[in-house]
Formats: structure tokens, sequence, C-alpha cells
């Protein structure tokens, strides 16, 4: 009784350490782009953590009814950091930009909900193949590992400089996660994310990179802010852009359910009410982050990484750290220190993952033969979706915003692209069947 009690303990302090590390990396990338404070990031945190908390809750009890995490959606950033850019060139003030974004979470949201509610998306399902469910994996790991990595590397000030000590402390992390998911045995082998980050964490308070302090902040309670961004608002561009990023969360969500199905060895019979309650859910999801100013989140894929590493599968645990990162979120000082997690760690720790989210999206491609027009079409998605991640910032700044918004985002490129050659490029054999 007491050992399971502990591993109910461990496995719910794992699940809360794992939605904060996903939670901690990108409002700090986005907080970098908008120019904001120090205190205003540590407010966007709070509001992150309180959405991540409740929008987790809400899938696990009413949306897929998995242990799946949502998290700050990463195909969101890039919309995020490109228009930061536009309004800086425009205007002066990239802030400018942010009630914008929300209005075009929001409109998402709406969709979302319209989607799940009507269940319309089952029309459209036979277009997640295998191959563009793994595509896009593929495409989504190698995208956000550009930003994990970035993190680990602890790059800060004018010029650019790592911090090379930091760098070492998360490169073992990184290492020592993955030799333990790997060589670990017994309980080590299913808490290794969650030792291979307080380790570092320690680590780093031993040699003075990280430091506990205490929080200027007096108040105990303290409610996320609505409209900190001030009211949403919405334009031709941003209704264009939330229309075909809600085609991307879909994506999304098809993939990430699929994946953590596939990872605890789920029943799929229900597989399209469990898509139509999980779509619902986030455009519920995307409601508040629209009104608390907050990045949107998804279901996260990783997860299913997360899951074949720490080999979890009961959703109890989950659920009880989803409510404790919402709770804990309205308390100021509790968040200030979650928040000194360096960054760095996080990011090391969230990159280990991305090797069995790596490892899945190639399952995926291989459950359908690779023949030779699924391979050139896998060819022709990486060669342009790859190139638009490598090309400069702001190269399609001459452009309407709206087509600004498509073609800078190699995620978004690759989705669609990888769906129209699959349907447009019909196999030899439909062919010759036409034909005749």
């Amino acid at each position: 009784m007491n050992k399971s009690y502990i591993g109910g303990t461990l496995s719910t302090f794992q699940w809360f350490i794992f939605l904060l590390a996903n939670a901690i990396a990108l409002p700090i990338v986005i907080g970098g782009a908008f120019g904001l404070s120090i205190e205003e990031i540590a407010s966007l945190m709070q509001r992150v953590f309180f959405i991540v908390g409740i929008s987790s809750f809400l899938q696990g009890v009413i949306g897929h009814r998995l242990p799946l995490a949502d998290g700050p959606a990463g195909s969101w950033v890039s919309i995020f950091v490109m228009l930061a850019a536009i309004a800086l060139q425009q205007t002066g003030d990239p802030q400018s930009a942010l009630p914008l974004l929300m209005g075009a979470v929001f409109f998402a949201g709406i969709l979302l909900v319209i989607l799940g509610l009507t269940g319309l998306v089952q029309k459209i399902l036979f277009l997640f193949s295998p191959l563009v469910t793994g595509t896009f994996l593929l495409l989504l790991g190698l995208q956000l590992s550009g930003v994990f990595l970035e993190g680990m590397l602890a790059v800060s000030g004018d010029p650019a400089v790592p911090d090379y000590g930091m760098v070492a402390i998360a490169f073992f992390v990184f290492i020592l996660v993955i030799l333990l998911s790997n060589k670990g045995r017994g309980w080590v082998k299913s808490y290794a994310v969650l030792i291979g980050i307080l380790a570092g964490w320690i680590i780093a308070l031993i040699t003075g990179k990280a430091s506990i302090s205490s929080p200027a902040q007096s108040s105990v309670f303290k409610l996320p802010e609505l409209f900190a961004w001030g009211m949403p608002q919405l334009n031709a561009g941003m209704i264009v852009t939330a229309i075909l990023f809600s085609f991307l969360i879909i994506s999304n969500t098809i993939a990430a359910v699929t994946a953590v199905s596939q990872s605890i060895g789920n029943d799929t019979r229900n597989y399209e009410k469990t898509i139509n309650r999980s779509l619902f859910t986030g455009g519920i999801s995307h409601f508040l982050a629209a009104g608390f100013s907050s990045l949107a989140v998804v279901p996260l894929p990783v997860t299913a990484g997360f899951l074949q590493m720490t080999g979890e599968k009961k959703i109890k645990p989950f659920l009880i750290a989803s409510i404790a990162l919402a709770v804990l979120a309205l308390i100021p000082s509790i968040v200030h220190v979650l928040s000194l997690l360096p960054g760095p760690i996080a990011s090391a720790a969230l990159m280990a993952s991305f090797i069995n989210l790596i490892a899945i999206a190639l399952t995926s491609l291989t459950k359908e033969v690779l023949d030779h027009r699924r391979l050139s079409i896998l060819g022709i998605t990486f060669l342009v979706s790859m190139g638009i991640m490598f090309l400069p910032a702001g190269i399609f700044s001459t452009l309407p915003s709206v087509i600004q918004d498509v073609v800078s985002n190699g995620l978004l490129v690759g989705t669609i692209l990888v769906i129209l050659l699959e349907q447009l490029w019909k196999p030899q054999r439909e062919t010759e069947t036409t034909k005749n």
C-alpha cells in the first residue's frame, strides 16, 4: 500500500514537472520577441500555467480522456514571433500586435467548437493518413528542436553568447535522461525525466548558475489577469490565419491522440468521437487563452515520447498534476519559485523526449509501404518545408501579411503540401483503373 501510494505520488509529481517543463520555455521566447519586462513575463507565465493546467484537466475528463498533456502551441509561436517583427517595423511597438493575435486565437476557438459539436471534421479525417500524420510529427519535432536546442545553449546578451557552464549542465541532463530511459531499471527508468530535471537543477544551484530567491510580491493568492493585452481584435488577415491554423490544430490533435493511443495500447474503436470531443475542448481552451491573454494550448504529441520513456499509462496522476498546476498558478510565491527552473534544463529534458516522438513519426511513416510515390512526396515536402525553416527572418516582409503568415511557416506549408500531394498524386494502380 505504501509503495503504491509513493509510486502514485511520484507519478503525479513527474507529470507535474512534465507539464511545467513544457509550459516554461515558449513564454520566455514570446516575452523576448515582444520586449516584455521581467514582471510581464512572470505574469504571462502564471497565465500559461493556469491555462495549461485547466485545459489538460478538461481534455482528460471531457475531451480525449487520455493522459495527454496540453501545452503552448509551437505552431502558433512562429506567427507570434513574425507578427512581433512586423509590428516593430510598422509601429515601433511589437506589443501592438498582441490584441490581433488574441483575436485570431479566439476565432480559431470558435471554429474548433463548431467542428467538435457538428462532427464535420469526420468528413476530412481521410486526409490524415499515416503518411500525413508521420510527416506532421516529424516536421513538428524538427521545428521545435530548434527552439529547445537554442534554449539548451543558454544564449544571452548582445552579441548573443552562450553560457557554456549552463550549456554543459543542459547537455548533462539531456544525456542523463536518455541513459536512464534506455538503461535504467524499475522506478529509475520510469522517472528518468524527473531525475534528470532535479539533478540538473541541483547542479545549477550548487555551481551558482541558478538561484532560489524570495518573490517581491506579498500577496498570497492572485487570480490571473483577464485581457492583460487588451480586448481581442480581428481583421481579415487574422481571420484567414485563424482558419489555416485551425486546420493545423486538427492535424496536431489527430497526431497527438494517435501517438498517445499507440503508446498506451488504447482502444481506438471510438476514435472519431474522441477527436470530436478533443477539438471541442480545444476550442474552449482557445477561448480561455484569448480571455487571459495567454499562448494558445494544444495536445502535445511529445507526450507519447514521455509515456514511452516513463512507462506511465494511468490517467489519475495526470489529472491530479493538471489541477495542481492550475491551483499553484494562483499562488504568486510558488509561481515565482517554479519559474526559476532554468530554461536550458527544461529544454534539455524536452529535447530528450523528442527522440521518442521522432521514433513514433517514423513508425507512422512506415505503416504503409514507402514506394516511389510516397518517398517522392516525402522528399518534396521535407525539402520545401525545411528549406523555409532555414530562410532568414523577414524575407517575406514585402508580401501581404496573410500570405506571410502561411509561407513563412515551414510546419504549415509542409502539412498542406503533403496532404495535397497525396490526394492529387494518385497511386499508379488507381490511375490505370480510372483509365480503363
